[in-house]
């Protein structure tokens, strides 16, 4: 297979899983037309880049998409409103945003579509994006829940 054919069926694929993932258009949302690609040693998908920056990873485990903070903002102005967002008190967002956990008792808001092992995007009432990382509640438990995890935050940045 050529580069340039491995190209576009790596390029096929990580939207592919990024479609199933996050709903129709996301891929294309996530994943430019430049993206680059890092492989395994099994020659599977593991890292997507655009211009050296890493956006997303293939997990090995279930071969779902895991974000950057980047990709994060990609599907972030992609998704209206509250799909895949948790919103979280104003006051944890130094916290949060330097990668530690979003607790259940700081969230004042959670998109119902939300499965434990999503992955989400941690945003302040105003719905500025300050983290992602993977839902270790569905959306209606880190509602109902005063305490525990809600989100396992990856990556953060402070604002």
């Amino acid at each position: 297979m050529s580069t340039e054919s491995l190209q576009a069926s790596s390029l096929r694929r990580a939207r592919t899983i990024a479609d199933y993932q996050f709903g129709t258009g996301a891929g294309e949302a996530l994943f430019p037309d430049n993206a680059e690609f890092q492989y395994s040693t099994t020659k599977r998908i593991r890292y997507i880049l655009t211009e050296g920056t890493r956006l997303a990873t293939v997990r090995a485990s279930d071969g779902r998409l895991t974000l950057s903070i980047e990709g994060a903002e990609r599907l972030w102005t992609f998704l209206p409103p509250p799909a895949y967002r948790v919103t979280v008190l104003e006051d944890v967002s130094p916290f949060v945003g330097k990668g530690k956990n979003a607790m259940a008792k700081h969230v004042l808001s959670a998109d119902d579509g939300i499965l434990a092992g999503d992955e989400v995007l941690v945003v302040l009432p105003d719905d500025t994006l300050i983290a992602t990382g993977s839902a270790v509640l569905c959306g209606s438990e880190m509602m109902a829940f005063n305490y525990g995890v809600a989100v396992q935050v990856r990556s953060g940045r402070l604002v």
